[in-house]
């Protein structure tokens, strides 16, 4: 099942997908709460709805490093010895046709299409082979980054957690839906030009591990996101580089999961604080 949060003649709600429509779920308050069947409404056309974030504000959202084998070796940078991974603060959370901003701070601003797995049971110290027992499901996210202010921060949080620079979605696709997370092609494009196309398959720690990791630290919680790494293609590591800028769209898609379509802005005047 693929569900949905939405905003649909000013009223938020939660729906499920059927083809190019979403049927209401009345009395849902989340995409987590549990479904156990669809009502045989007409469906609201998708044209006529605003998608929102699947998950408003994940308890945690958390992102693989260095995982794919073609982007570590983009970088140049040594193999990691075990799952490498990072904070995106969750006010970054945007929806998946939101704007994104350019930060008046950076013009260093890149791309990374990934895939999302969003955690729905609490747990702790979860083995590896019982991982895929705590997935409520999977989608789309587009860890946009600010270079420079990622490079100047050990932890790379502060670059990775600008306002709007976490577009995810288009909804929750439910962990039954797809066979094999393993095996999902991720194409990521700047306007018109393809600029990453790669394969979960290629992924160096796969999401048991990943999870399994995680667990042992800390407790993960019920709309926690994780995102698990980028194929090659980052705008960082081209000559020149490739860098987004405002009036630029950005989409990432990833089989069976739909896309993101998020055009760049300049940060509004309205974000600074009167």
């Amino acid at each position: 099942m693929r569900l949905a949060r939405f905003v649909h003649d000013g009223t938020e709600q939660i729906g499920a997908i059927a083809g190019d429509a979403v049927i209401p779920l009345p009395g849902r308050a989340s995409v987590l709460d549990p479904v156990t069947d669809v009502p045989r409404l007409p469906g609201i056309p998708l044209a006529e709805v605003r998608l929102l974030a699947p998950i408003a504000r994940p308890p945690k959202f958390l992102a693989a490093g260095l995982n794919f084998e073609d982007h570590l070796k983009e970088t140049g940078m040594a193999r990691p010895a075990s799952p490498v991974f990072f904070n995106k603060q969750s006010t970054c959370v945007a929806g998946p046709h939101d704007d994104v901003h350019k930060p008046r701070v950076s013009d260093l601003l890149d791309y990374e299409g990934e895939l999302g797995v969003v955690i729905g049971t609490r747990c702790r110290h979860v083995p590896a082979a019982a991982a895929f027992e705590v997935v409520a499901g999977y989608l789309v996210v587009n860890d946009v980054t600010v270079r420079d202010w990622q490079l100047n921060s050990p932890t790379m949080t502060l670059g990775k957690s600008f306002d709007t620079h976490g577009p995810t979605g288009p909804w929750l696709t439910t962990a039954d839906e797809i066979a094999d997370p393993h095996d999902l092609r991720i194409r990521t494009w700047l306007n018109d030009q393809l600029v990453q196309d790669g394969s979960t398959r290629d992924m160096i720690f796969d999401i048991p591990t990943q999870i399994a990791t995680l667990s042992t630290a800390f407790t993960l919680e019920p709309g926690d996101i994780i995102a698990t790494g980028t194929p090659a293609g980052v705008g960082i590591v081209r000559q020149p580089p490739l860098w987004m800028k405002p009036g630029d769209v950005v989409s990432v898609e990833i089989d069976g999961l739909g896309a993101l379509r998020n055009t760049i802005i300049d940060e509004p005047d309205s974000t600074v604080a009167r």
